[in-house]
């Protein structure tokens, strides 16, 4: 156990590092944009990268705390059954992302009033976990906000909350780069450097556990978008639903903000969740199976506890195939299990009933075992089945679909000739007064590490 825990800490602090090297990343990016997307793109990163560091450094103050307490023999707060009937875990996926919005007749249908643009992205929470969608630009031609990825989380336990908050930033023709860096060079030098981890936990000892928004890490001094909060939901197992839903959204933002964007007040997605229970094996073995009338008629099979149900199949091989079993015994919420031990029945003594109601009827199967432990397995496997069900509820009524997120590209901004280094141009006046000429940068060293760093955080997403 103490190895796994270990194992898990230094998993944790890999991704800690990796995320402080991309937030270094993101602040480079940030000082070399020079077009409005880019600086979207850039600003929508670091922003990731400051909520995932505080994240992932709170999980490992909690983990932290919990061991000193262990070891000194105190126990914390009683939060559940205890670790032998913890409910299995799953993974939660969001999809089909919709956020309405509501115009002004005079700005809709009338296409009248100065046409603003937004920048929007969706920031997902669950847990330690954190993930993004894409950035979208939003005008008044569009009727919603419409996220074409989905987003999966593959570490969650029945009690998730999974958290979703919009940002957006007011996307201006002019001046949205008014601040950025006259000297590209200069600006490329700065980064995080050994200061990083201090100024990570100096924020994190600001932000003091409030458990309201993510608190983000200080705005390195460079010009550029500024992401604001505009409204934020909080998603729990009752709305897991294999189906289309819609939420509340609580708005964070007034019209007199600058990033204010009419939005309607509610969010439509599609919310799934598949515990392990339903998805992977839980129990197996030879059984011999009797059925409900048939008090001579065993059938040697081999058994496999799955999802709700047992199937029997002749061979452990056809399991394996995906043959169709020769028997299936539902097992739901209703289900009556029995052990018990058969005096008269030398080398299979031991029997395990399991009752199903069906309308007026009830029907028996009853399996036999080869020896007491292989009995105590599939007892001890049926009840957590049992637990794992009144935990994760209308999870385990069927499996639901869950939606494989397609590997995450970079945005055609950042995408263009391979690196957004390559575009980088930097005008100057020369001495002489004149117009200044694009200079183009072409440092091999900063490209390569530029698109390392592209390549990297992209492929993580």
């Amino acid at each position: 156990m103490d190895g796994a825990r270990e194992g898990s800490d230094t998993e944790l602090q890999r991704k800690l590092d990796h995320e402080i090297r991309m937030r270094e990343g993101a602040c480079k990016l940030l000082a070399a944009c020079s077009q409005r997307e880019q600086a979207l793109e850039a600003t929508k990163s670091l922003l990731v990268c400051n909520s995932r560091i505080l994240s992932y450094m709170g999980e490992l103050q909690r983990r932290k705390e919990a061991q000193v307490l262990g070891k000194t023999g105190r126990r914390p707060s009683d939060s559940g059954p205890p670790a032998e009937h913890s409910p299995c875990r799953g993974r939660v996926c969001i999809s089909d992302l919709r956020i309405p919005l509501m115009w002004k007749d005079t700005e809709y249908f009338k296409n009248k009033g100065d046409l603003h643009r937004w920048a929007v992205f969706l920031l997902l929470q669950l847990g330690e976990q954190i993930q993004d969608t894409e950035m979208i630009l939003v005008d008044r031609t569009l009727t919603d906000i419409s996220f074409q990825s989905s987003v999966l989380f593959t570490e969650a336990g029945p009690d998730f909350e999974l958290r979703l908050e919009l940002y957006g930033a007011c996307v201006e023709e002019e001046g949205a780069l008014a601040g950025a860096p006259k000297r590209l060079a200069t600006k490329l030098s700065s980064s995080l450097g050994r200061s990083s981890g201090r100024r990570v936990r100096a924020s994190l000892d600001s932000a003091g556990g409030t458990g309201s928004s993510p608190i983000l890490l200080p705005t390195p001094a460079v010009g550029g978008p500024r992401y604001h909060l505009l409204a934020h939901t909080m998603l729990t197992l009752t709305a897991v639903q294999d189906g289309f839903r819609t939420h509340d959204l609580t708005l964070a933002s007034h019209e007199e903000n600058p990033a204010w964007l009419p939005l309607y007040g509610s969010v439509c997605c599609r919310l799934a969740a598949q515990p392990l229970c339903m998805t992977q094996p839980s129990a197996s073995g030879t059984v011999r199976v009797q059925q409900a009338g048939e008090l001579q008629n065993w059938a040697r099979v081999h058994g496999v506890l799955k999802g709700t149900n047992i199937f029997c199949y002749r061979r452990p091989e056809d399991a394996d195939a995906g043959e169709e079993p020769l028997l299936t015994i539902a097992i739901n919420k209703e289900t009556r299990v029995r052990a018990g031990e058969r005096d008269q029945a030398p080398g299979r003594p031991f029997t395990l009933s399991i009752s199903n109601r069906y309308g007026n009827d009830e029907v028996t199967h009853v399996l036999q075992t080869e020896s007491r432990e292989a009995l105590q397995s599939w007892m001890e496997a049926l009840w957590q089945l049992f637990f794992d069900m009144s935990q994760w509820k209308q999870c385990c009524d069927e499996i639901m679909k869950i939606e494989t997120p397609a590997p995450r590209k970079p945005p055609l901004a950042l995408a263009k000739q391979g690196s957004l280094y390559h575009e980088m141009a930097l005008s100057e006046p020369v001495a002489s007064g004149g117009r200044g000429e694009g200079l183009l940068l072409q440092d091999n060293a900063i490209s390569a590490e530029i698109r390392a760093l592209l390549s990297s955080y992209y492929s993580d997403r």
